[in-house]
């Protein structure tokens, strides 16, 4: 590797600390099949999110916004972890990354053997009453094409996060608490942009962290909040990054 090399200094970063947490966002999870929201190929590009993804358009139109979840809970459904899941898992066993802090709902975290996962924006896994909150599981209540609909009668919505809900308190306190207390946060295919989420990186670098981003390109964290930047699509960086910590004694001295 060239000197220099962000990948190795992260390396060197996180065995030195090692107490070290992610926070990951779509981006982690495209190589799996999962779109981003936005960009071109986007699901904000085919859905206008002030139209699909609030909590007024839901109590709204139920039915019209069901066809954007449709969607998501298929794609969530048929994705499987890619080895940028798969990394950060094996950080966690390695004794160096202690907790993920996810923005995605899909649960492929887990699914790649995380155990210690704070998901700020719920799961698609499972829906809740809008009425009486009776939660069952996704794929016992919900068909293709349909809107699922509680015992009680009423609508049952997805256990996510839309626009105009609050976040969960439980994973907003312990996502903060965190950031507040890593020595290092990898920030992992997301730009952090959308609030509160947007806080954590900031928390964790006022509280002494250093912050290390993966992210094909540059972001508004880049310049103000990262320490450092690798450039390069999630699953090649944590890749290489496990490849170099699982080498006894650490990455080489740089040249």
């Amino acid at each position: 590797m060239k000197a220099h090399d962000p990948v190795r200094q992260a390396a060197r970063l996180l065995r030195g600390r090692r107490d070290a947490v992610a926070l990951t966002g779509a981006g982690i999870s495209v190589e799996s099949g999962i779109p981003a929201f936005r960009g071109s190929q986007g699901l904000w590009g085919k859905y206008d999110p002030a139209e699909y993804a609030t909590i007024g358009a839901f109590m709204r139109n139920p039915a019209k916004v069901w066809r954007m979840l449709s969607e998501m809970a298929s794609l969530c459904g048929d994705a499987v972890p890619n080895p940028a899941h798969a990394g950060l898992a094996e950080l966690e066993r390695m004794g160096i990354l202690r907790s993920v802090i996810t923005q995605n709902v899909d649960g492929l975290h887990q699914a790649a053997g995380s155990r210690q996962v704070i998901e700020y924006h719920g799961n698609m896994e499972s829906l809740v009453c809008i009425a009486c909150w009776k939660q069952y599981p996704t794929r016992e209540r919900w068909v293709d094409g349909t809107t699922p609909s509680c015992d009680c009668g009423q609508i049952l919505k997805p256990n996510v996060v839309l626009f105009g809900e609050p976040i969960p308190w439980l994973a907003q306190e312990s996502a903060e608490e965190e950031a507040r207390t890593c020595g290092v946060l990898l920030v992992v295919g997301t730009s952090a942009q959308v609030s509160p989420a947007c806080d954590i990186p900031r928390i964790a670098r006022k509280a002494g962290a250093a912050v290390v981003e993966v992210n094909p390109e540059e972001t508004p964290l880049t310049a103000s909040v990262t320490d450092i930047h690798i450039p390069g699509a999630a699953s090649e960086v944590l890749r290489t990054l496990v490849g170099i910590l699982r080498v006894p004694g650490g990455p080489p001295p740089e040249h």
